[in-house]
């Protein structure tokens, strides 16, 4: 049984190690937004170029999340943990140095390795090592702190490119794994899952990865309408209809399909599906929107960002204890709707807006509809499985989101018109990003439509998240499964 208390010194020490390593990941996926303009004037790239920028990270992310926490449960925790923080730092040096824009999207998909071995691995620990006594409190500071780094991210990477420059955004997770790795080695005991048992599903995870990746090529490169775009966008399908028949038919799937059974299971996920997917192409397109066409500096972009995830951060605990009362319909059901409003706001966000007129309405709506929604999506996913089945249920729901948060940011130009010089352009661009809105807003009524229809309560004496503080946009919050005991 872990013993290590809270208020002892070693307690501190792996809180800390822990909040520095997911801090290094969230941190990541908040700020390169921000840094777009930026990246494509110094290195002279496309529109598709900083496409992805943003979805090399997330292909790999998403695709190996759930072998890498399979990985921490198998070979130990601190090991692959301690593998994944030196692993992320050094493709984001790589990130830092890159002359060119293929270096850069080449290193962005490293550091998605590195990000899918950690990022597991910082929340296992704490439930791995913690007595059952103070465990909760752990993963609420771990979480907590967790949110600030999320809440801070955009306004970092903002003063980071308008100061010492965009590479800065990548160059500073090296010294929080210079310090990370080492606390971890010294003071953080190491921890297996004797459940774990079985092959890894390798084949799996490089199946699901290569589908992902090859559709968002073929959807970035569409506009060229070639026979080569046209192959690999079949190639894309192929592997993803081999992957679900591998997942049918190996004896230990990474991705079960017997737990989509669970009717609850699959609608939340559904869910998740559309509500990220318009997630991801909003704050892709915003951070563009604000400095292309508002004029607005890289500083001043990154802050503008703040109060939706400041709202996450001060009010998700709150929105999940309510949504225990009232079941997770409602919730599910008007918080969709509450962030497709706050995308139609956007529409006034174009030259000159301003901030407390134009610019600072949608972002509270955006994130009081956030707000409503997350934490009660977390919970309904894990309520909808077997305990035992609750970590991997959490994975596939992150998973989903960051996946469909890369597809929507592959698709989403694509269907807005957006040319390959778009960025260059306040014009050209101001009247895609007026296009992409609705099309964002029409994804999350699709998933209030689906929580409406298909969300029920969930059975009395189900699995309730610890996880209750949250400020990540990108993704749902992850959970482990049944804590070690």
């Amino acid at each position: 049984m872990p013993d290590v208390r809270l208020a002892s010194p070693r307690g501190k020490w792996i809180l800390l190690t822990t909040v520095l390593g997911s801090s290094m990941a969230m941190l990541d996926s908040t700020v390169v937004n921000v840094a777009l303009p930026r990246i494509g004037q110094d290195l002279d790239a496309s529109l598709a170029a900083l496409q992805w920028t943003v979805n090399a990270y997330m292909v790999t992310l998403a695709g190996l999340i759930l072998l890498g926490g399979s990985l921490g449960d198998r070979y130990g925790r601190r090991k692959i943990f301690v593998l994944g923080v030196v692993w992320f730092a050094a493709a984001s040096l790589l990130c830092g140095l890159a002359p060119t824009p293929g270096i850069l999207i080449a290193a962005r998909a490293l550091q998605g390795i590195g990000g899918a071995l950690l990022t597991p691995g910082s929340l296992a620990l704490i439930q791995a090592s913690f007595h059952p006594d103070d465990r909760s409190r752990a993963v609420g500071l771990w979480s907590g702190f967790g949110g600030i780094g999320a809440a801070v991210g955009p306004f970092l990477g903002g003063w980071l490119v308008a100061g010492p420059g965009w590479r800065w955004v990548f160059l500073l997770n090296v010294p929080v794994a210079l310090l990370c790795a080492p606390i971890a080695l010294r003071h953080v005991p190491e921890s297996t899952d004797h459940r774990a048992h079985g092959r890894f599903d390798v084949l799996g995870a490089v199946l699901g990865a290569l589908a992902l990746a090859l559709l968002t090529y073929a959807l970035i490169e569409a506009r060229a309408g070639s026979v080569a775009v046209a192959l690999t966008g079949a190639a894309g399908l192929a592997a993803a209809v081999a992957f679900v028949h591998v997942e049918r038919h190996r004896p230990d799937p990474m991705l079960p399909p017997d737990i989509f059974a669970s009717r609850q299971f699959t609608a939340v996920n559904l869910v998740t599906l559309c509500v990220y997917a318009a997630f991801g192409g909003f704050f892709f397109l915003t951070a563009l929107q604000l400095q292309v066409v508002a004029g607005y500096s890289p500083l001043a972009a990154g802050t503008a960002l703040l109060p939706t995830t400041a709202l996450m951060l001060l009010f998700s605990s709150r929105s999940g204890a309510l949504a225990d009362r009232t079941g997770p319909r409602l919730p599910l059901t008007v918080g969709p709707l509450l962030c497709a409003a706050a995308m139609l706001l956007m529409l006034r966000v174009g030259k000159g807006a301003g901030y407390l007129t134009d610019v600072l309405p949608a972002l509270l709506v955006m994130g009081a509809g956030m707000v409503t929604l997350v934490a009660p999506l977390t919970a309904t996913v894990l309520a909808s499985v077997d305990t035992a089945r609750a970590g991997l249920a959490s994975g596939i729901n992150n998973a989903a989101a960051r996946a469909a948060g890369l597809l929507a940011v592959a698709a989403l130009p694509l269907l807005a018109g957006m040319g390959p010089e778009a960025y260059r352009s306040p014009t050209a661009f101001d009247a895609a990003f007026d296009r992409a809105m609705p099309i964002c807003a029409g994804a999350l009524l699709v998933g209030s439509a689906v929580a409406f229809a298909l969300v029920r309560r969930p059975a009395p004496g189900c699995r309730r998240p610890e996880c209750r503080t949250h400020g990540n946009v990108t993704a749902p919050p992850l959970e482990t499964g049944r804590p070690p005991g």
